[in-house]
């Protein structure tokens, strides 16, 4: 029995009377309640299929005709959908930012999804304004450190916002830059503003050619979606080569001065703490400076890094983070919060003005409305996952997972660096660390004899993908591969895999059996038995 009779009386009780508890929902439910690890284990990634077979259970392209029963919809998703899911609550899901999730989120998820608030209005969110008001604060005090009478004038004040909450990262820095475009772009006596005149008038007005963001190569990809959402264009995104996996300040400042003598305007120097693909962090302190000297705006995107604030050890990695003019948080990186948790930050509570918006039915000016100043207008209530996790965990308890995380991709490390079939290739700084496959005769030889080392690498890259790949789609365990250049291959880009460290309830017995793992893959592959028996 899958389709229900179309009624209004049945649709009444699909908004207002749950199925029975032996429902299959309910059990689904009572499961998960009961033990998240456990429902996942026996019920995520059950089969092996290719991404191909799934795309056949979605292959429908019309809206049911009719209604079906939610026990039956719950079993299709239980097949369908949930046993083709990643489970990243796996402690062998150790290949991307994404990790299992404290207990409490699951009925707090319901309690939220239940209250169905919306952000962008007071009028739909009441208490869960001034809420995501104090959890921005919190956040604010974290990084830039304010005296207490600060908070007590910006805190709740209709004027001003101390920053916004996102969906991700990716929102959080087109804010930044939205804002710092906004203010680079001001209005004059003749001139009405890059709000409200647009790019081309603006750019005439102050007599720039072009305008530009300056960052490494390691920045994220979301400050290019930037520069193309906010008019300055894709070339406008200005990327210096890191061997280091650092942006040189001495780098930076030459570059946007250079850029600045040939008539244009760098908009912003962005500074990287925790970069996606090997955690490193740049000079924040220095770049702070070069910002300076430019007149630019300094955003610090610390979307993966920024919760290494919590620790008293670590922390000092992000010295600097407190003289930036904006700074991105992801909340559901290492603060373990569900997805959709995105911050950014103002040290000037006066920046968000530059982007604030009225409407006469809502935002009207004078409110607290949050949706005034945030990119994104209807918002769920995710302040809230993130208010809790910042009560049950306090600052203590976060600094405790911080540590322990570092520290666990230290130990993989130095496992990594005592077999001899493998290579370190950048040291972990908070969590995250890449390595490869590389047997001990051809790490030899390509130390003896440089001029075999880029035909050696491109044998290696091949070796690196065959092993990632098969690894996934064997579904025990799951690093992540990425292609970088190095201090030690500085002009050859390698494939290496890649490692987040961030579940708590990964140990070195998972991390000992994924390396394993890696060897006997490999051990069956041509390219592998070609390399150890080269001479």
């Amino acid at each position: 029995m899958g389709e229900a009779e179309v009624s209004l009386e049945y649709l009444y009780k699909v908004f207002t009377m749950p199925e029975g508890k032996d429902s299959k929902l309910a059990q689904i439910e009572q499961h998960l309640s009961n033990n998240l690890a456990d429902f996942l284990s026996q019920h995520v990634v059950t089969k092996v299929n290719s991404l191909t077979q799934i795309e056949k259970s979605f292959a429908e392209y019309s809206v049911p005709e009719s209604p079906e029963f939610v026990s039956k919809h719950a079993e299709d998703l239980l097949d369908k959908l949930v046993a083709n899911s990643v489970n990243t609550y796996s402690p062998s899901f150790i290949g991307h930012m994404t990790s299992a999730l404290p207990y409490f989120h699951l009925p707090l998820a319901k309690l939220m999804v239940g209250l169905n608030q919306n952000l962008v209005k007071i009028e739909t969110s009441k208490a869960f304004t001034p809420l995501e008001r104090q959890v921005l604060g919190m956040m604010h005090e974290l990084v830039f450190k304010q005296p207490s009478d600060f908070y007590q004038n910006y805190l709740h004040s209709a004027n001003y916002a101390l920053g916004a909450f996102c969906s991700g990262g990716t929102i959080a820095n087109i804010t930044a830059l939205w804002v710092a475009r906004n203010k680079a772009l001001p209005a004059t006596t003749q001139f009405k503003g890059v709000a409200q005149e647009g790019m081309a008038a603006g750019m005439m007005h102050y007599g720039y050619k072009k305008m530009g963001i300056i960052s490494s190569k390691r920045g994220h990809y979301s400050l290019s979606k930037a520069v193309d959402l906010l008019g300055l264009g894709r070339q406008q995104m200005i990327t210096i080569d890191c061997p280091t996996q650092r942006l040189s300040a001495e780098k930076a400042l030459a570059m946007g001065k250079q850029y600045q003598q040939d008539g244009n305007k760098v908009l912003s120097i962005v500074g990287v703490a925790g970069t996606t693909e090997t955690g490193h962090i740049d000079p924040l302190d220095e770049l702070a400076d070069v910002a300076k000297e430019l007149g630019c705006h300094f955003h610090v995107d610390a979307a993966w890094g920024g919760a290494t604030l919590f620790s008293n050890e670590y922390s000092r990695l992000l010295k600097g983070i407190e003289k930036a003019d904006s700074v991105t948080i992801d909340a559901h990186k290492q603060m373990y919060v569900p997805m959709g948790a995105g911050m950014v930050l103002f040290k000037d509570p006066n920046d968000s003005n530059a982007v604030r918006h009225h409407a006469q039915y809502i935002l009207r000016a004078g409110s607290k409305d949050l949706g005034a100043t945030t990119l994104e207008g209807s918002r769920n209530g995710m302040a809230m996952m993130v208010y809790s996790s910042l009560h049950i965990f306090g600052r203590q308890g976060y600094e405790l997972l911080i540590n322990q995380s570092i520290e666990k991709a230290k130990i993989f490390a130095r496992m990594i660096q005592s077999h001899p079939d493998f290579e370190l290739i950048t040291s972990p700084i908070l969590s995250i660390l890449t390595y490869r496959l590389n047997p001990e005769n051809v790490q030899i030889k390509i130390k003896t004899q440089s001029d075999m080392g880029h035909e050696l690498n491109m044998e290696l890259d091949k070796l690196t993908v065959s092993v990632q790949k098969q690894q996934r789609e064997a579904g025990k365990s799951f690093v992540s591969r990425t292609r970088l250049q190095t201090e030690k291959y500085p002009d050859q880009a390698i494939t290496v895999f890649r490692v987040v460290l961030a579940n708590p309830l990964t140990t070195e017995s998972d991390l000992q059996n994924i390396l394993d793992e890696q060897i006997a893959i490999a051990s069956n592959i041509d390219i592998w038995k070609k390399l150890c028996l080269a001479s």
